[in-house]
């Protein structure tokens, strides 16, 4: 490994709430990585050692090497710096997977994005503006408008505000709880919800009548515990989607602060506290 991302995922596995998927090990954390390909399996095509890849997986990626199928890496952009690329898997996958192949974000549709300003919420404020939509960020206060705006989205709202504004054809749900309910409220017409995180709100209850009278989809996922073929799938998509962005700069990896892989404990001390813009990674740069 080069460069990992740390995630919620993590922590709730530190806690021993959030068990990795069979074949894991609970004592390794970390579900992105880049790095350097050391060694190759003999029937591998497309990468050989000295090639810098990226991906996701279900654990372990927090080591200093790790071991993963061909199939689901990634390129690294050779104008991408390896010890920042290990922040763009988790991120990127899931904000792709949940606004693209799930809510079938296009050109013109108006997207509300709960912390916009996090790993992945950075990552969906991005994509949803490459793909033409007209993209609002959730913010805890308007002193960080800088930091969304320079992601590509239009608008800016806090929570309170969100029930004036929209109505909005995708809205991409990281916090959950009671926004489940202020979301009906906004969702558009045949409009669609995407969860794909809940902090510490993982239930809630919601008036099924304005679901049913807007016509409304909601829909949630998680990435970690699908297949290694549905992981390959996805990086593929992303990889034709995303790097060739990531490569000229129209997306970019929004890191925070970085750590070197020895110091974990206070990386993840870091990622514990609010007010992070992007990602904590850990690297072996030294």
């Amino acid at each position: 490994m080069t460069s990992a991302g740390i995630n919620a995922a993590d922590l709730l596995q530190a806690r021993g709430s959030y068990p990795p998927p069979a074949g894991f090990d609970p004592e390794r954390l970390g579900l992105e990585f880049a790095g350097e390909v050391v060694e190759v399996g003999s029937d591998v095509v497309g990468y050989a050692p000295g090639h810098y890849v990226m991906g996701v997986t279900g654990g372990g990626a927090h080591a200093e090497f790790i071991t993963i199928p061909a199939s689901a890496c990634v390129r690294v952009p050779s104008d991408i710096d390896p010890f920042i690329a290990g922040g763009f898997p988790e991120a990127a996958f899931t904000a792709f997977d949940a606004l693209i192949s799930q809510a079938q974000l296009s050109i013109g549709d108006r997207l509300l994005v709960h912390g916009a300003l996090g790993g992945v919420g950075t990552a969906a404020v991005q994509i949803g503006a490459l793909s033409g939509a007209e993209v609002t960020a959730v913010l805890r206060n308007h002193d960080q408008d800088a930091k969304a705006l320079s992601l590509g989205c239009r608008s800016t709202v806090t929570p309170a505000e969100i029930p004036s504004s929209g109505p909005y054809d995708v809205i991409l749900e990281l916090v959950s709880g009671d926004n489940l309910g202020t979301n009906l409220d906004v969702l558009a017409m045949e409009g669609t919800i995407v969860v794909i995180g809940v902090n510490n709100a993982p239930q809630t209850q919601i008036d099924l009548r304005k679901l049913m009278g807007k016509r409304g989809t909601l829909r949630a996922s998680t990435l970690r515990a699908r297949s290694w073929e549905q992981k390959s799938a996805l990086a593929k998509q992303v990889e034709h989607h995303l790097t060739g962005q990531l490569a000229t700069g129209a997306y970019r990896i929004v890191v925070e602060e970085q750590f070197d892989l020895n110091d974990g404990p206070a990386a993840y001390e870091r990622f514990r506290r609010p007010g992070k813009f992007g990602k904590i990674l850990l690297t072996t740069r030294s």
